[in-house]
């Protein structure tokens, strides 16, 4: 297993990139907030009353931002799991923070085709494919790297 440390430029690409996707999730919390603002639609009634909107569910811009965010909450967890399991084993650093740069980028493209600006497909299945291929090779190596433990 490969030591870690926080002078270690692996180790400071992957914490660089997951700031970003932190920063990139709590932002598309604001997105939705933002959405339900301008559009006056809330999902709770007390909410609704105080900002003198209506309580509707299937409101077409909000729910897109909402599983553009949902989608973040199923992905990006584990890209930080996997990610960080991935730096145990002593991955090159150019070859790592590529990983690492592919994943944040796609993922913020991701949003931008999916939440702000709606593109036709394919353009958001391949900035979900990218990163999605990029755990599954994060997720191999590290197995493949402990397998002789087990």
């Amino acid at each position: 297993m490969a030591e870690l440390a926080l002078s270690d430029p692996v180790v400071q690409s992957f914490i660089v990139y997951s700031a970003i996707l932190a920063l990139k999730l709590i932002s598309v919390s604001l997105m939705t907030t933002i959405a339900r603002m301008t559009r006056g639609v809330f999902g709770n009634p007390e909410d609704a009353k105080a900002f003198k909107g209506t309580v509707k569910f299937d409101d077409p811009v909000v729910e897109r931002i909402r599983r553009a965010h949902l989608n973040d909450l199923e992905n990006i967890p584990a890209f930080w799991v996997l990610g960080a399991l991935y730096l145990t084993t002593g991955p090159v650093v150019v070859w790592a923070t590529i990983l690492f740069r592919v994943y944040a980028v796609s993922r913020i493209v991701h949003t931008i085709v999916y939440a702000l600006i709606p593109l036709p497909q394919p353009a958001r299945g391949i900035a979900y494919a990218i990163p999605y291929i990029i755990k599954w090779y994060m997720g191999f190596q590290v197995v493949i790297y402990y397998i002789s433990a087990v």
